[in-house]
């Protein structure tokens, strides 16, 4: 059995062991983070400074502003500045272990959450202790091309620079790649706590998409999106993106939008959204028929522009594997697609004229901490992180987008959007919850 394997499985085992809220789940959520944190820095974060050759990784934190990492190390009270500060001291460098410490970060949680090495929230000299391990490179969260990674400020850059000197100051390099690396490596608490908010993603979306919720004629597509809401709010779950985008797509594309346009028989609706559980966001899909008079199915012309969808997203799964970059992957399973009798589109949402051709394009990216995550990335639009290599335990949403001509609509394209999310292991990818296989129907 591969690490990987045991890693899902162990994943599985603990989605199952806390598979519902009950008393004291503040608590709960907050040992999860802890375990998922110690592990994070014992077996990801020696790995990833190694391959990115950096020996000290420094984020800052100020009273009223945390980085965009925050969450990852663990928060804490800062009253003036705060630093995380990560390092391979001085003989002990890709030996395999991190020091960790967090200064000026106070409270009892992060004290007692494990994963430091020491902490303090009163006086310390910053200056001193980098002097003392002298790293040759020390990673700052700045970064072009990824606003996860990008967190530091340029008063506190500026700071930093006044602080350490002249000397460590021409030590400064990018921790943009390390950030993507050490978020986008997973332990198994991690794959099990994004499954579980997969799930109740998966839940909510698909009861909202069912007559529990809509009625024909009467409900808005707002009302379902404040529907969505609030059983987020109900369960204590942040939100990937905001308000849920509800939607309506005819023969000409978009109609309606998360507004009061009230959702009518033979309506072809979608959900796009995401909930937040712990530190984990998923991003996903689904679609709903809303039946006309007399039917009992979905339109047989309906459901074929569906089945292509799938037949595209199966091409996606079964080529995606550990060891490629994102880039030659993306042309890959574009190159199967192609094989498969699709045909890939050149530009988002601008397929060709000709009914016989159903077009695609893919935008499989990086999910976990972010409903759009900071690791690499099989998408058009974060062609810097086409770059990075694809590593087992890598989260994905494998989204697609179809076009496919109906014939009721004189031959005009119905759009059908699929995404679930699922983790890259050594055998490929694995879906992490029950992913659509399915027009959901509305009576």
């Amino acid at each position: 059995m591969t690490q990987v394997t045991r890693l899902v499985l162990t994943a599985l085992a603990l989605f199952i062991s806390f598979s519902a809220f009950g008393e004291g789940e503040a608590q709960t959520r907050w040992e999860l983070m802890n375990q998922i944190r110690r592990e994070k820095f014992d077996l990801v974060l020696p790995e990833v400074m190694r391959e990115n050759g950096v020996e000290m990784w420094i984020t800052v934190n100020r009273e009223g502003y945390k980085d965009p990492l925050t969450q990852d190390f663990g928060e804490g009270y800062v009253g003036d500045w705060g630093y995380y500060i990560f390092t391979y001291r001085e003989g002990d460098y890709g030996k395999g272990r991190v020091e960790r410490v967090a200064l000026g970060i106070g409270t009892h949680l992060i004290e007692e959450n494990g994963a430091y090495d020491y902490t303090t929230e009163g006086e310390f000299d910053l200056a001193a202790f980098v002097a003392e391990r002298d790293p040759k490179s020390i990673a700052l969260n700045y970064a072009e091309h990824i606003g996860g990674a990008d967190g530091l400020t340029l008063t506190a850059y500026r700071h930093l620079q006044k602080t350490l000197g002249e000397k460590y100051s021409e030590r400064f390099v990018s921790a943009e790649k390390l950030a993507s690396d050490f978020r986008s490596r997973r332990v198994a608490t991690e794959i099990a706590a994004f499954a579980r908010a997969g799930e109740m993603s998966r839940k909510i979306a698909e009861t909202a998409f069912s007559n529990e919720v809509i009625t024909p004629g009467v409900t808005t597509l707002a009302d379902v999106a404040w529907w969505m809401r609030e059983q987020q709010f109900a369960n204590n779950l942040g939100t990937s993106f905001g308000m849920p985008s509800v939607y309506i797509t005819g023969p000409d594309g978009f109609v309606a939008l998360s507004d009061n346009h009230v959702i009518q028989r033979g309506d072809f609706l979608a959900i796009d959204w995401g909930v937040g559980y712990l530190n984990f966001y998923t991003d996903m899909k689904r679609q709903a028929y809303v039946l006309k008079e007399g039917e009992t199915e979905v339109p047989a012309s309906i459901q074929k522009a569906f089945d292509n969808g799938r037949k595209v997203r199966d091409i996606i799964k079964a080529n995606i594997k550990a060891g490629l970059t994102a880039g030659d992957t993306f042309d890959l399973v574009n190159g199967k697609i192609n094989e498969a009798g699709f045909k890939v589109m050149e530009k988002f949402n601008q397929p060709t004229d000709d009914p016989s051709i159903v077009d695609v394009i893919i935008g499989c990216h990086s999910v976990g901490n972010l409903g759009h995550g900071i690791g690499p990335s099989i998408a058009w639009f974060n062609p810097e992180r086409m770059k990075y290599m694809i590593h087992p335990s890598n989260l994905f949403s494998i989204e697609l987008f179809a076009y496919t001509a109906i014939p009721e609509w004189g031959g005009k394209k119905l759009r059908v959007p699929l995404e679930d999310d699922a983790v890259v292991t050594e055998r490929g990818v694995e879906w992490v919850y029950p992913v659509t296989n399915r027009v959901l129907v509305i009576r």
